[in-house]
């Protein structure tokens, strides 16, 4: 045992988007807390492409903001393009992105990560998790064989606490590929994670392996940028944090390009040296964000395919080349460029490559992220089978305020689907898993009227407040807002139209706040935060009603539980495949169990009724 040891409240490894959001939440609620990472120099940066948020990914770092979370305010200090996407669609489907200053933005969330009070960050390489055997024989029935009390560093010194929470990314067992050349590595220029990989082995955790990818990236001073479509920012960019007011940024422009027929035809003559292909990797990549070998083999009738060119930054002539990861070799890559347009002179400053890394199939956590067999471990990000910024840092942030809630004696807290698309996202994970690297999707949330990005602070602030994750100043300009809500609403009861009451006024298709406005100009000292809340609460009331109610009918049968230690193979009636997927799941409640694939009402019902007969 090592003569030197470090004692915490919560520790946590690696500190990208969840370690750094999992660090910052657990201090925020007074957990003394410890981050490591093998890198200072790399704390919160972007390890693929310059950007924050998009489809449902901006709702999620809405919420993470609500909550009290870094990237937000990080993305808002540091964006150079801000754009909100489906605008033309109502207003569930619309959602916040913002092309960020890549440095800047990784330099702003390490200087948070320092600023924070109870939060130290420490360069360590860790090399083993320190366990003993569980003895408390309610949490053995529960399942639990094993209790972390700490990690071992490289160096011989050890980090004791009660509870861990790993955030490794992609760098467990993580392998580089571009053609035939393989290094260790989770990312350009770093090493690989070893010892965590083998002690989650010995714990008997189920390891399995993903890949990803990311594009080349190309030196701006020889792109023909007037050859190319130009896509500039919104002309009023909107702030990702309820804390930032009004923008004032000078944005950058990104531009759009296209594959061609003779881009195609190169690639298809060297698909055998492509690893994917050739047999080199067998790991399963995402499936909606596919390299461009996969594009030009699953949908090979299309003639050409979108590339966005975005800048990394401002002071930076690096450009990403969204639409075009590869792992090709470094010659086909170096021959691909000159046939694309506006590309021809182009110089690749950083090739592109695949990544192959080990992640744990994320059934074996509780909603909470504490893993099922080894209590006080908890695990965020793409260790849980997920990719994208966003999602890691919402896992972050849930698997850091649980660890420090469960240190000081309190109960877990996890969103649930119809309060936040961070409940969606954890519930996928842990009550159907993955077969293939997970991202939030509108789709997949189906409460999205009530999940809009616009309302995140109106769901979550309140609950965070309770929690202890938000301070006074997030506190008073949330109850500022709420008071201008109040009073618009107020106000608009009281105007009359026509004989008609403002608010019933505003409901009909072809009148907007500006019409009112203009009808009552008392209205105009209604910030456009909280007018655009009342707009949205009064033109969507029906639709909103109505999906409250089906998230009442839902919450009936959330409202009865199950004993973690339920024993689902003693019914001798209920289904093998049954018996082992919710045994293997151990859901918490009617409601989770339901959502667990090829379960069957019939299956429900017998545990309803062996749960009745229980108890």
């Amino acid at each position: 045992m090592s003569n030197v040891r470090y004692h915490y409240d919560v520790i946590v490894i690696g500190a990208g988007h969840a370690g750094t959001e999992a660090a910052a939440a657990a201090a925020r609620l007074g957990a003394r807390t410890a981050l490591l990472t093998t890198n200072l120099d790399t704390v919160g940066q972007m390890s693929c492409n310059p950007a924050i948020g998009g489809v449902a990914k901006g709702q999620i770092v809405r919420e993470v903001d609500a909550l009290g979370g870094l990237m937000g305010q990080a993305i808002d200090a540091t964006g150079i393009q801000f754009r909100l996407l489906n605008v033309r669609k109502g207003p569930a489907m619309h959602s916040p992105r913002a092309q960020a200053d890549k440095r800047g933005y990784q330099q702003h969330i390490k200087l948070a990560i320092e600023s924070q009070t109870g939060l130290d960050l420490r360069q360590e390489t860790v090399d083993d998790l320190i366990t003993v055997e569980e003895t408390d024989p309610d949490a053995i029935e529960r399942g639990v064989r094993h209790r972390v009390v700490g990690v071992k560093v490289r160096g011989d010194a050890e980090y004791l606490a009660p509870t861990v929470v790993l955030t490794t990314g992609t760098f467990l067992q993580a392998i580089m590929h571009t053609g035939m050349s393989t290094t260790a590595g989770g990312r350009a220029g770093e090493g690989t994670t070893q010892g965590i990989s083998g002690a989650l082995g010995r714990l008997g955790f189920e390891i399995d392996r993903f890949k990803t990818g990311t594009p080349p990236r190309l030196n701006a001073k020889t792109i023909d940028f007037a050859a190319l479509d130009v896509q500039p920012g919104d002309a009023i960019p909107k702030p990702f944090s309820f804390m930032t007011g009004k923008l004032d940024v000078q944005q950058m422009p990104c531009h759009l390009t296209y594959t061609n027929e003779n881009v195609h035809q190169l690639i298809r003559d060297n698909l055998d040296r492509a690893p994917m292909y050739s047999g080199r990797i067998e790991s399963r990549g995402p499936r909606y964000c596919p390299s461009i070998e996969d594009k030009i083999v699953r949908f090979a009738d299309k003639s050409e395919h979108q590339l966005f060119l975005e800048p990394e930054g401002r002071q930076t002539h690096e450009v990403y080349v969204n639409g075009i990861s590869t792992s090709l070799p470094r010659d086909v890559q170096d021959q691909m460029f000159p046939l694309i347009a506006g590309c021809e002179k182009a110089q690749i400053m950083r090739y592109g490559y695949a990544v192959e890394y080990d992640f744990c199939p994320p059934t074996q956590l509780w909603p909470h992220l504490e893993t099922k067999t080894v209590a006080g471990l908890f695990f965020a990000g793409q260790i849980n089978g997920t990719t994208g910024y966003e999602e890691a840092a919402g896992q972050g942030l849930i698997a850091g305020l649980n660890a420090a809630r469960l240190v000081a004696g309190r109960s877990t807290w996890v969103p649930s689907r119809d309060q936040a698309y961070i409940g969606v996202l954890v519930d996928d994970l842990v009550t159907a898993g993955t077969d293939e690297p997970y991202r939030m999707f509108t789709s997949r949330a189906e409460f999205r009227l009530l999940l809009r990005q616009d309302n995140a602070d109106r769901r979550l602030t309140p609950i965070a407040d309770e929690l202890g994750l938000i301070d006074s100043s997030r506190r008073q300009r949330f109850d500022e807002k709420k008071k201008q809500i109040e009073h618009a609403m107020d106000l608009l009861k009281k105007i009359r139209v026509e004989g008609t009451p403002g608010d019933v006024y505003l409901r009909r298709s072809e009148v907007d706040w500006d019409v009112m406005r203009g009808i009552a100009p008392e209205l105009s000292a209604i910030d456009d935060e909280a007018a655009q809340q009342c707009l949205y609460d009064i033109k969507y009331e029906g639709y909103i009603t109505r999906q409250k109610a089906d998230v009442e009918k839902q919450r009936r049968h959330a409202d009865k539980k199950i004993p973690a230690s339920f024993d689902y193979l003693s019914i001798d009636a209920l289904r093998i495949e049954a018996k082992e997927k919710l045994n293997r799941v151990r859901p918490i409640s009617l409601d989770q169990a339901k959502r667990i694939s090829g379960i069957t009402p019939a299956d429900l019902a017998l545990v309803l009724a062996h749960l009745e007969n229980r108890s």
